[in-house]
């Protein structure tokens, strides 16, 4: 008999390319058809057939409060009930950008708009406008969003540009972009030495979450601060993914590192569609209409996703907020750990924040090649072995995962007497 999970994936195929809008949910890493769901609250999913799963998805890292947190939902009735949309400015988006600038601690002017690639993208553009120079850095197994300058994987040599990993991304454009490997500080030192005056920035991941969860090693990030700063480079953290969730302040509050610009996302939407750029005062001001960097949005500073975003950040500055999120995710990995090993099978895992990684590996891997090595094949049968035991984790061995405030103790304990079986199973 045909689920109707099934008949919609079925439905969808025919109208949306692979039935999905965003690659990773077509579940073609890990073989299946995905759950098709209808609502969430608090740690939990419900999809249309009425089951209920513990989400560590999170909507990618933006549900940091839990889904359908009360006080996000109101204020986000209250500002929909004004207005959907002015294109015009609102006291509102103020309070953000002041939220903003006041909790990342490099940050002293930042522009909003509706997305994580947007934001990066204006990013770059903005960089190369201050400093007049056209190549840029980024790291394998980063992802900073789908623009074709980021869309490049790494070169035939440390030193060479890169290649597109994309249809449909000029060669010419891929060219431009320097692609290193993340954690080899000796990569970076050979670049900026050879080519230090052509780069106008280097952007990171300053905790890669989009090859599953990597580190930074002990003085990766010092030694890109150091090298933008000797060669007049910008320094550019995109922590669409870390931000808010690593620490209140971000990645470079935790690690104590001032990058020259930031990008944002996720959390500053609340589950609305938000993006963020910002730095330092004298760069922003090369900015449209103040300077001849051009970026614009009908939608940028959209009142209702301000809103969501306001509400989420206010939640997230409560006092003992990151300590209790932080508390349940370190009782789950520490939990999956002790369950892999009471199997037998070969797993670790690591947190920061309330983000996570787990890797069918003996070790956490340090680097896009070490993560290539995890058991892949393991890590399938295990998710789809949890997901039948009502646990939705990312769907694919190369994301990380995110607990929220709603993961309690009730919730830690549920996804560990799953893992349990799950474990058993793919020993």
């Amino acid at each position: 008999m045909t689920s109707r999970n099934q008949e919609l994936f079925t439905r969808a195929q025919l109208r949306i390319p692979a039935g999905v809008n965003s690659p990773v949910r077509a579940f073609r890493a890990v073989g299946g058809t995905p759950p098709f769901f209808e609502r969430a609250a608090g740690a939990y999913l419900w999809d249309v057939e009425g089951r209920r799963y513990l989400d560590y998805v999170g909507s990618w890292g933006p549900m940091v409060a839990g889904h359908t947190h009360s006080a996000v939902v109101a204020a986000v009735q209250a500002a929909a009930a004004r207005a959907l949309s002015f294109g015009a400015p609102t006291e509102a988006e103020i309070e953000l950008a002041e939220a903003i600038c006041r909790l990342v601690p490099s940050v002293e002017m930042v522009r909003l708009v509706s997305s994580g690639t947007e934001a990066t993208m204006s990013a770059i553009r903005l960089a190369r406008g201050f400093t007049g120079r056209d190549a840029i850095v980024k790291f394998e197994g980063c992802y900073h969003g789908h623009a074709d300058s980021l869309l490049v994987k790494a070169g035939s040599g440390a030193l060479t540009f890169g290649n597109p990993s994309s249809a449909g991304v000029p060669a010419a454009t891929a060219a431009h972009t320097v692609v290193l490997d993340y954690n080899d500080i000796g990569a970076v030192h050979a670049l900026f030495a050879a080519r230090g005056a052509e780069i106008a920035c280097v952007i990171v991941e300053p905790v890669a979450g989009n090859m599953n969860l990597v580190l930074p090693a002990p003085g990766f990030l010092d030694a890109l601060r150091e090298q933008c700063t000797r060669h007049g480079a910008l320094l550019l953290f995109d922590e669409v993914m870390t931000g808010f969730r690593v620490a209140t302040g971000g990645a470079q509050q935790r690690f104590g590192i001032t990058p020259d610009l930031t990008t944002l996302g996720k959390v500053i939407g609340g589950g609305l569609p938000v993006g963020a750029f910002g730095g330092r005062r004298d760069v922003m001001q090369r900015i449209a209409p103040l300077g001849p960097v051009y970026q614009a949005g009908t939608l940028s500073g959209n009142p209702v996703a301000v809103a969501a975003g306001l509400a989420t950040l206010a939640l997230v500055e409560a006092p003992g907020f990151q300590q209790k999120v932080e508390g349940a995710t370190r009782a789950l990995i520490d939990g999956l750990s002790a369950e892999a090993r009471k199997a037998g099978v070969v797993f670790s895992a690591q947190s920061i924040g309330s983000m996570f990684g787990i890797y069918f590996r003996a070790t956490p891997p340090a680097s896009f090649a070490e993560v290539m090595q995890c058991d892949r094949e393991r890590f399938n049968r295990f998710f789809h072995e949890m997901l039948d035991r009502g646990v939705y984790l990312a769907p694919s061995a190369y994301e990380a995962g995110f607990v929220s405030a709603a993961h309690g103790q009730a919730e830690i304990e549920a996804t560990l007497a799953a893992a349990r079986a799950a474990f058993a199973a793919v020993a």
